[in-house]
């Protein structure tokens, strides 16, 4: 776009402008201009632009020549940005910038490639195959992370760990366990990933501005060329139709959760006050002013970029809530969130995989954190196998529990005789119930943190991932 002082050459490739006098306000300009946001849209544009072309001869608007003509251009024009052609000041976009090269390369014919299309049509098309794409490659990042975790998890398979509750501790678990927890979150993400590549797996194109193509195009053509699952059913939707972009945005920002809530974990098992972790080098960094410091700074700013990533869903939420039906240019905000958010995690996945990958565990320290008194639920568990209600169990545990503390023990410091006054039913065998390998040994339920159960998990994790 520019401004009535422009040269011809450079306003002759505008896609609209004929109904005015005169050109647009500088002002108007730098708001409306995109290309800084949409350029990454180009190997896309020209894509469909190929496959319009192709059907413009099916609908005998371009001769067989005239494509070729305009297809070898379209090749060239790939080829220059390829090489590192950039926008100049009257790009409008990317779709203006593709026109005007295209010009260049192919003549006056080019000016017949935009018969029975408009940018409505066009940039819902391009933005949905780049989502595509882009849902590709996140779910290979995320993969490659719980790859990771697999692997880490078998590392710290029979060392035993506190779980935590409201973070405090609560009973012990096998650290795969733990760490396997962090598995089947991701594996949740991938599905939403795979429901928004369904969602953005729709062609709209051929749906013109908003009224659909005046010329007789082959849309399942154009749909089979460029591998699209199935065509817009109305015009008028899928030119305003967003609605991908939400569910990707969505499906990001559940990713970026997950990352954060393992971050935070592995934050914290890395303080001082925990020594689970010890962080790799290659994914540490120092203070400026402490030498005996190492940060997690990949962590930290995982734990952060999941609160930008909702920031980038919220913004589109609340621009598609307001809006009427069909193409409004506030879609035009669409692909800032959307490349932010995917920018944000294809940077992020890789550094927590890589965090993840060289952290080595203090089996010592997990094994140390395990008290007697996170057996307490065992206890009350031994007394209901002996038909003792829960609700009595519950409360004779609670009792002895309230004497360690108050003697400053573990359950292990009180004599037999106070499990005695607890309940009648405690016998000598209940001091076993104090161990944390037979806790873990009465949890072979699926799903549970029993040996075998664990083992089972992990098969079936690397099941997903043909790992």
């Amino acid at each position: 776009m520019s401004d009535g002082s422009v040269d011809g050459e450079a306003n002759a490739h505008k896609l609209w402008g004929g109904r005015f006098a005169g050109g647009p306000h500088p002002a108007l300009d730098a708001v409306n201009r995109s290309i800084g946001v949409d350029f990454r849209l180009w190997p896309f544009d020209i894509r469909l632009s190929k496959a319009w072309a192709a059907a413009l001869v099916k609908a005998s608007v371009l001769t067989p020549d005239e494509c070729r003509r305009i297809v070898t251009g379209l090749d060239a024009v790939a080829n220059r940005i390829s090489a590192g052609e950039k926008p100049i000041a009257t790009d409008e976009d990317v779709h203006t910038m593709i026109d005007r090269l295209l010009h260049a390369e192919s003549g006056d014919v080019a000016s017949r490639l935009h018969t029975g299309r408009s940018r409505n049509d066009q940039v819902a098309t391009a933005t949905r195959l780049w989502t595509i794409d882009a849902i590709a490659r996140i779910d290979g990042l995320v993969q490659t992370l719980q790859r990771a975790i697999i692997t880490q998890a078998e590392s710290i398979e029979s060392v035993i760990m506190p779980a935590y509750t409201h973070l405090q501790r609560a009973q012990p678990v096998s650290g795969a366990h733990w760490m396997l927890s962090h598995f089947w979150p991701l594996e949740r993400d991938r599905a939403r990933f795979v429901a928004a590549g369904r969602a953005a797996n729709v062609l709209p194109l051929g749906s013109g501005a908003i009224a659909g193509s005046a010329f007789a195009v082959d849309r399942s053509s154009i749909q089979a060329e460029l591998g699209f699952a199935a065509l817009s059913a109305n015009s008028i939707d899928a030119v305003g139709d967003r609605d991908f972009v939400a569910d990707t945005l969505f499906a990001l920002t559940m990713l970026g959760a997950h990352l954060s809530r393992l971050a935070e974990d592995l934050i914290l098992f890395g303080s001082s006050e925990f020594g689970f972790v010890r962080y790799g080098d290659a994914f540490s960094t120092g203070s400026s002013m402490m030498p005996q410091k190492r940060n997690p700074d990949a962590l930290e700013l995982a734990r952060g970029s999941g609160a930008r990533v909702l920031g980038d869903l919220v913004a589109l939420l609340a621009t598609i809530k307001g809006l009427p039906s069909g193409y409004n240019k506030d879609l035009q905000e669409d692909k800032r969130s959307l490349f932010d958010a995917v920018d944000a995690m294809v940077l992020l996945l890789p550094a927590v995989a890589g965090s993840l990958e060289t952290l080595t565990f203090n089996a010592t320290r997990m094994r140390h954190a395990v008290t007697s008194t996170m057996m307490a639920t065992d206890l009350a568990d031994y007394l209901v196998r002996k038909h003792v209600t829960f609700r009595d169990a519950h409360g004779a545990v609670g009792s002895l529990v309230r004497q360690a503390e108050e003697q400053g023990v573990e359950l292990t410091g009180l004599p037999f005789s106070a499990f005695q006054q607890a309940h009648p039913q405690f016998e000598r065998d209940v001091l076993e119930e104090l161990s944390a390998e037979k806790s873990i040994a009465h949890r072979e339920i699926a799903g549970g943190t029993g040996a075998h159960a664990v083992r089972a998990q992990l098969e079936a994790a690397k099941r997903t991932l043909s790992f």
